[in-house]
């Protein structure tokens, strides 16, 4: 019992109420969030029969990510966080409302998903970081890897049931049914957003400060001048866009597994790898050398990508995915953690957007280079070869700077 408690999840940052609304919030409305990231790639291969249309969705929802997350974390050191989260909430909704409407009237148009998934990826830019920079203040500084530890693990466990809950509806009813789910759960979100106590600056004039372009570059600035931050960022962006793999999973569902509608299991599958790194993650917050273990964790993560590609059987392939994700779990605690602890609190919204912008920005990077090397050189080499250089070019990082490698936190 002393054993399974030392590796079990710590649960302790829940018995604060405010962080428990806003995870519940984020959880239950993230399964229909996963929904919609299914349907719509599905979608779009459906209209259109390539990967590289896929692809250009990671572009259509970059673009607003890099330009609002920055933005939106400069005005969440500067107003009420409570409300700026409740005001992208409503974005985020009214996108997913469109996006189901379009899919039962049957418009069947590659330009007005890319528009769409634009303007849901505004909401999800400026909400994002306000909701990350709101947990410190929420629980003590030393149960903040605690909880990220426990919404990174609800989120992978909402990012495995919306992805086969997809599947199964994607299948039965259709698109539109797809994103009328989502619609109805992320109703919860706006129920936690509303209820959060307020949470204006805590520093006096901090609203004063701008929430332009010279807040962005104090808070770039500050980034810049400290290696350990822009490094784990840099480290992110590696894992994900050489070695994410998702926009082939329409194509390989389809070819290699006879049936599209598999391809729920291949989205599932590092969700469901990270589910069981958070269960099991009792002694993240005991690690003191979290950069290392953050760097270790992305060369592990495109290793056991790259093996994936081989697996013989879809439940190989399934396994070694899920395996993929229990690392993606370890370093994106870490690097959640790096982020909020080494800023004060009126740059933790800035950070917090380079954080998003990095973090949602990498993926989708991974989808651009995922789609185009397919229909270049192949599947195989798009996504193995992706996975192997994640894996070499996160080694040869560490060395070159090992600024990362040797952090500990200040309080270790």
């Amino acid at each position: 019992m002393r054993w399974l408690r030392g590796i079990a999840v710590d649960v302790t940052p829940l018995r604060h109420a405010a962080f428990r609304r806003l995870w519940i919030g984020h959880g239950v409305s993230f399964i229909g969030y996963q929904l919609t990231a299914v349907a719509i790639p599905v979608q779009m291969y459906q209209i259109t029969r390539s990967s590289f249309w896929v692809g250009l969705l990671g572009i259509a929802a970059l673009v607003p990510l890099l330009v609002f997350a920055l933005w939106g974390g400069a005005i969440a050191d500067a107003m009420d966080r409570r409300v700026l989260l409740l005001v992208s909430s409503l974005v985020v909704w009214a996108a997913t409302l469109a996006l189901m409407v379009q899919a039962f009237v049957g418009v069947r148009s590659p330009g007005l998903l890319l528009g769409l998934i634009a303007v849901q990826s505004v909401g999800f830019a400026v909400g994002a970081p306000t909701r990350s920079a709101i947990v410190p203040r929420l629980v003590p500084a030393g149960l903040v890897p605690a909880a990220n530890t426990l919404n990174f693990t609800m989120a992978s466990l909402s990012s495995v049931l919306g992805p086969l809950l997809a599947g199964v509806v994607i299948a039965r009813w259709g698109f539109a049914a797809a994103y009328a789910v989502d619609a109805v759960l992320f109703t919860v979100a706006l129920w936690a957003a509303f209820g959060l106590p307020a949470l204006r600056p805590l520093v006096s004039g901090a609203g004063a400060a701008g929430r332009g372009l010279r807040a962005v570059v104090d808070g770039l600035r500050f980034i810049a001048s400290a290696p350990v931050l822009w490094l784990s960022f840099v480290v992110d962006i590696v894992a994900m866009a050489l070695a994410m793999p998702r926009a082939l999973f329409p194509e390989v569902a389809a070819t290699r597994f006879g049936d599209e509608a598999l391809a729920g299991w291949l989205f599932a599958a590092i969700a469901l790898g990270s589910v069981v790194g958070g269960v099991c993650s009792g002694w993240v917050g005991r690690v003191r050398r979290q950069g290392l273990a953050l760097v270790l964790a992305v060369v592990f993560w495109g290793l056991a990508v790259a093996a994936a590609w081989f697996a013989p059987s879809l439940w190989l392939m399934v396994v070694l995915l899920a395996v993929a994700g229990f690392a993606d779990l370890v370093s994106a605690v870490y690097r959640q953690t790096i982020v909020q602890l080494y800023a004060p609190d009126e740059l933790r919204g800035r950070l917090q957007g380079v954080f998003t912008a990095v973090v949602a920005g990498g993926p989708r990077l991974g989808d651009l280079r995922a789609g185009t090397m397919a229909v270049a050189v192949g599947p195989g080499i798009a996504w193995a070869g992706g996975g192997i250089a994640c894996a070499v070019v996160a080694v040869a990082l560490a060395l070159a700077f090992p600024a990362l490698s040797r952090y500990r936190p200040k309080t270790a």
